[in-house]
This record gives C-alpha cells, sequence and structure tokens, in this order.
C-alpha cells in the first residue's frame, strides 16, 4: 500500500497530475481542485497518499499534509461518499470551514459541492459529528456568525466558497445586518 511519494510534476491535468520519481517511474495521482491550482508543472512535490485497490482498478489520491488525508478518510466512512466525492468536498473550502460546519451541524456548507444533496449532506454531518473530536485538526465550537444567505450572495458574485466563508469570518463582529456584512466581505476580497 502506497502512503507517500515524493517526486516532480510532469503533467498536470484537470483533475489529477503525473508524478516522476528521480527513478523515472511515474504516478498519476487525483487531487483536490484547489490543490491542482497551486502546482505548477516541474513542481517538486511530497504528497500523503490514499490508495484505492478495487477488483478492477487502483487510484492514488494526494494531500500535501496528513489533515487533508484525515478528513478524507473521515468522509468515506460515510456510506455513499467515494473517493471522488470527498475530494469534491475537500476542493469546496479548507478542512477547517469543513469541520466547523459538521461541528455545528450546518449541512448548508456541503450543499454546495457538486454532486452532494441536501439528504447526502445532512447524513454527512450526522455521520461525523461525534467522529469529529477523534481527529487531529482543531475544530472551533464558537458559534459562527456566517450565514447562509451571506454565502449565497458572495458565490453568486463569482467567489470561491472558501474565500467567501474566509471574508466573512474577518467582517468585524460590530457589523450588524447581512446587506453590511456582504459590502464588508466584498471590501475584503478586493484587497
Amino acid at each position: 500500500m502506497l502512503a507517500y511519494i515524493q517526486g516532480s510534476v510532469l503533467i498536470k491535468a484537470s483533475d489529477h497530475i503525473i508524478l516522476v520519481l528521480p527513478e523515472g517511474l511515474g504516478y498519476k495521482i487525483f487531487m483536490s481542485t484547489s490543490l491542482l491550482a497551486s502546482v505548477m508543472i516541474g513542481d517538486q512535490l511530497r504528497l500523503f497518499l490514499y490508495h484505492q485497490v478495487k477488483e478492477d482498478a487502483e487510484a492514488l489520491f494526494g494531500f500535501t499534509d496528513l489533515e487533508n488525508l484525515e478528513f478524507f478518510e473521515l468522509l468515506l466512512t460515510v456510506s455513499g461518499i467515494g473517493p471522488k466525492s470527498a475530494l469534491n468536498i475537500l476542493s469546496a473550502t479548507d478542512t477547517a470551514n469543513l469541520a466547523q460546519a459538521i461541528s455545528l451541524g450546518e449541512p448548508e456548507l456541503l450543499t454546495k459541492v457538486s454532486g452532494i444533496g441536501k439528504k447526502m449532506a445532512e447524513k454527512i454531518v450526522v455521520e461525523l459529528k461525534s467522529k469529529l473530536k477523534n481527529f487531529s485538526f482543531v475544530v472551533n465550537n464558537s458559534q459562527s456568525q456566517v450565514t447562509t444567505d451571506e454565502l449565497d450572495a458572495l458565490v453568486g458574485l463569482g467567489y470561491s466558497l472558501a474565500s467567501a466563508r474566509e471574508a466573512l469570518e474577518r467582517v468585524s463582529a460590530d457589523t450588524s445586518g447581512s446587506s453590511e456584512r456582504i459590502r464588508a466581505a466584498l471590501q475584503l476580497l478586493a484587497k
């Protein structure tokens, strides 16, 4: 079972890279879109791997840190979530935001992910809420002021879910009203 790899990016595609080891052997490794966006051909990468072995195929999924790999494996414990769906979820936002949404019982963040409907999002929250405390990443259980309507407004304007949530979380707690919070977030995003 492969668990870690280090090499040079030879090819970058829409959902994977080909990573070549110094010996010349290349591996196809699927990655989240956010990680892929930061990778360039020729980059030297060190990746933690999830090695999926099925009856008729094998696949590798790469992560730059153990936190993302652990969260990916946690998502796979939910029946109906496979590796591609788990990668889509991790592509939507960072693990801290996902963990916070799940721990607060907010499936709305997950419904923004392609292929994840309301029922599946609720199932993920129910099944993972109690499991989060067993993992190394820290979950902030403080009540978030970010609302779904505010996130929807920023995503509708073309911002990614992760950047929209981050900007809204940085808005001063003194700012009240959704329209004022959205305006303040837009100013932060413009910087």
